[in-house]
């Protein structure tokens, strides 16, 4: 069983009867411009509802014939599930037959039903010839197409057996799914009395309530939906494979135009490079070499570019190129285009996106991309190219083209060599090679720093462009594999086992501070004392071991003396209650050049309070 509702888009050769046998079939004139009325051809899309047999719904899309039209036609096309291709029985295949043809098959459209109109003007035998020239040449296609239906728009005749094939290839369909990301390619906006901004389009993929908000793009503004229609008719919600009005608040008329696209969900952004699968149809006269100016036509936006890292592409062939756009679209993995020659405009290819998001490098014929790839292998690709920059799996659905729920099997499917870490993919690989060139740092950083605890976590850390989360499985990587350990409380990282080396010089130091007692000399003092420029670090190491201890910025002490000098400031307040530096310099014997740093020191410690210039013993 098929799905209940879908698109049926019109193709074909000017005034081959396409807007009459929409009319005749849905009673919709879908001419909808005075200028259309006027000069007879349809210049813009109409669409109308179709209800077809067993509760069946089609959407119709009539698109112009017109070859000045055809930039208006590609964005009709877009969304299409059956095609009818058109052709008046007294004509027969023209050259606009053949060129969309061409675009419903670039496209992929599903299914199609080559439609014979105009039957009343031709007789039995002329329209055999026709329909055999039609089947022969709808052999070649890659569209699987029905047997050409022959009708009269004028007498109504045919029409039956249309609506009959629409629903037989309706039962061959796939539903669209549901639970898939929002996406509208819009192409019309009006304003409407008492509904404000309104955009149209065919739904490309998943649902939209009223009330919900979504993001409209290239624009890059969020914007309530304030209702919904599917085909003039209310609606609470707008589903996959209708025509759709979405009235929006938030956003003016003027600031929106075809091409446009509202969207829900997360990993969607304007592209300006994509990384596709491109194909020359056999009918173009020469190769599409590099830095070809090129249209690219994808979902309703038709944008100018160049064809670029590209070998070049000989008609009918395929090959990965890189596309370079001269402003953003919105483009997901899988999602099909067409591309037209710049001048004169004529329909030249198009194909596949393999990457909307890809790297400046390496070159798109290095990527290992192709058509047809699963899209766990182009993930897996994607993972590796990033380093540890990794992949957002928030970004998963739009760049590799797979419904939400599938992104899980799809990580899954992409192999070992992928961790997940938080809300990003990393590779295996990237992860070693940065454990290895952080070894090589942390070694370094003992050479230069011999009498360091280790290069600070926040070092290193800031030494690394990843996420933080990345940062933190880098870290416990590093450790699990014995390239480092973590000391002074994980503050630090060093070589495992790593030992300061102080030597003679160390114990020197620490004779020193033992002589000096409570007569403190500054690290300046003891650096022209002994001539040697490793003397902070020196004391550093001392302190960290716990032999010295840091008084103040300048002065370090044995922790025996300060432990002697705690002693005598509590015995000395236990006996007077309360005491200035004066008579502590009397008590202890030290001038105030020493003995101020020293009861500072105390004061933070929380062995004495300050009162104005005495002090007392703290409780």
């Amino acid at each position: 069983m098929g799905p209940t509702r879908f698109v049926v888009g019109t193709a074909g050769h000017i005034d081959h009867g396409k807007t009459a046998l929409v009319k005749a079939l849905t009673g919709v004139d879908t001419d909808r411009w005075e200028e259309e009325k006027r000069r007879g051809i349809t210049i813009d899309l109409g669409f109308a509802p179709l209800p077809l047999s067993g509760g069946i719904h089609a959407s119709v899309v009539d698109v112009p014939g017109h070859e000045a039209f055809v930039k208006n036609m590609l964005a009709g096309a877009t969304g299409i599930d059956v095609a009818l291709l058109i052709i008046a029985a007294d004509e027969g295949i023209m050259p606009q037959t053949e060129e969309h043809l061409a675009i419903v098959e670039l496209l992929g459209v599903r299914r199609g039903i080559p439609v014979l109109t105009k039957r009343d003007l031709v007789d039995d035998e002329w329209l055999a010839l026709v329909r055999t020239e039609v089947a022969a040449r709808l052999e070649r296609s890659r569209i699987p197409w029905r047997a050409p239906i022959a009708v009269s728009a004028l007498k109504s005749e045919g029409l039956e057996d249309l609506k009959r094939a629409l629903v037989e290839v309706a039962a061959d369909l796939t539903d669209r799914p549901a639970d898939d990301l929002f996406r509208l390619p819009i192409d019309r906006v009006f304003t409407l009395a008492g509904a404000g901004t309104v955009v149209t389009g065919s739904t490309w993929s998943g649902t939209v309530a009223a009330g919900a908000s979504v993001r409209l793009l290239p624009l890059d503004r969020d914007v309530r939906v304030r209702s919904i229609q599917v085909h003039s008719q209310d609606a609470e919600q707008a589903g996959p494979g209708r025509r759709t009005a979405l009235a929006l608040v938030g956003v003016d008329k003027d600031e929106i135009n075809r091409g446009q696209v509202a969207v829900t969900g997360t990993g969607w952004a304007p592209t300006s490079t994509l990384d596709v699968a491109l194909e020359l149809l056999p009918t173009v006269k020469k190769p599409l070499a590099v830095r070809t100016r090129i249209r690219v036509h994808l979902g309703t936006a038709e944008v100018l570019g160049r064809v670029a890292q590209v070998r070049a592409i000989a008609p009918g062939e395929q090959s990965v190129a890189r596309l370079l756009l001269e402003r953003p679209l919105v483009a997901r993995g899988g999602d099909r285009f067409v591309i037209r020659s710049f001048s004169p405009v004529t329909t030249i290819g198009g194909g596949v996106v393999l990457d909307p998001y890809p790297p400046r490098r390496p070159r798109v014929s290095e990527r290992g991309l192709a058509a047809g790839r699963p899209p766990a292998e182009r993930l897996a690709r994607f993972v590796e190219e990033a380093g540890l920059a990794g992949v957002r799996v928030g970004d998963i659905a739009v760049r590799a083209g797979v419904l939400p729920a599938d992104v899980a099997t799809t990580i899954a499917a992409a192999g070992k060599g992928i961790l997940s870490v938080g809300d990003v993919l990393v590779a295996r690989r990237a992860i070693s090679t940065e454990v290895d060139r952080l070894t090589a740092v942390v070694a370094a950083h003992h050479d230069e720093h011999p009498l360091d605890a280790g290069l600070s976590l926040q070092a290193l850390r800031a030494g690394v462009s990843a996420p933080a989360a990345v940062l933190d499985l880098l870290v416990e990587h590093g450790v699990k594999k014995q390239a480092w350990e973590l000391a002074e409380g994980g503050a630090v990282v060093r070589a495992p086992g790593w030992r300061a080396q102080v030597g003679d010089a160390g114990g020197r130091l620490a004779r020193r501070l033992a002589e000096a007692r409570w007569q403190l000399p500054t690290v300046a003092e003891l650096q022209r004392e002994f001539s040697d420029p490793s003397v902070p670090a020196l004391l550093a190491h001392l302190a960290r071991e716990g032999s010295v201890e840091r008084v103040d910025q300048e002065r370090y002490a044995l922790k025996q003396a300060l432990e002697e000098f705690r002693r005598a400031v509590e015995e000395t307040l236990r006996e007077l209650g309360t005491a200035t530096p004066a008579q502590f310099r009397d008590r202890l014997g030290l001038t105030r050049k020493y003995l101020i740093p020293l009861l500072e020191w105390a004061d933070r410690r929380g062995i004495t309070s300050r009162k104005g210039d005495t002090r007392v013993l703290r409780a």
